[in-house]
């Protein structure tokens, strides 16, 4: 082996490579990403969810979806963290579906009182009332607008990994970003970031 071969297996692998060695069934190489990933996709949910509880278990489920499809997906990059993303925002609109046909069902079922506490502990502190808000107006907007919030807003993928992820031009990405900002100010009325 030279000392430039060498010198290249010393760091950490990127993620292509330990995409490839999962695909294999490599348990070491999937917690590797794992630990690599993690912290990011966590932070990612719980913007989407304004919930500790269910940002653990949007991370845990999307992980357990790139095991579970291991070899199947395409990486953008070399970066797996727009695809887990991506698989984060998608569990996200799903459990929130669900959770909202549950409410409604409580809603009908609980007297007034109890849902007032229940409202009165979902909405407890200021941060958390101003993402739910954010989250729910992102639900609210068209297909693709809500895809690009989710990911360069929400989850801070760049324009041009948005793009790349999505098969469109960056400069299609910057106008939907903006047009998703100004629409987002418009239901939410307040300014953002």
């Amino acid at each position: 082996m030279t000392e430039t071969t060498e010198r290249a297996d010393v760091g950490p692998p990127p993620d292509p490579r330990l995409w490839e060695q999962i695909a294999q069934g490599d348990h070491a190489a999937f917690t590797e990403l794992f630990e690599r990933h993690a912290e990011a996709v966590w932070n990612y949910a719980y913007r989407l969810t304004a919930s500790w509880s269910q940002a653990e278990d949007l991370l845990s489920a999307t992980f357990l979806t790139a095991w579970r499809t291991r070899g199947q997906a395409r990486l953008v990059r070399d970066s797996a963290l727009p695809w887990l993303y991506t698989v984060t925002a998608n569990r996200a609109r799903t459990e929130w579906r669900a959770s909202r046909r549950a409410l409604r069902l409580v809603g009908r079922l609980a007297p007034q009182h109890e849902r007032d506490h229940a409202d009165e502990v979902a909405t407890r502190t200021d941060a958390q009332r101003r993402l739910a808000t954010v989250v729910a107006a992102i639900a609210k907007l068209p297909p693709s607008e809500r895809e690009i919030a989710q990911l360069c807003l929400l989850g801070e993928v760049s324009t041009a990994d948005a793009a790349a992820l999505l098969g469109i031009a960056e400069s299609s990405v910057r106008s939907r970003v903006a047009r998703t900002r100004a629409r987002l100010r418009a239901l939410t009325g307040e300014e953002q970031s």
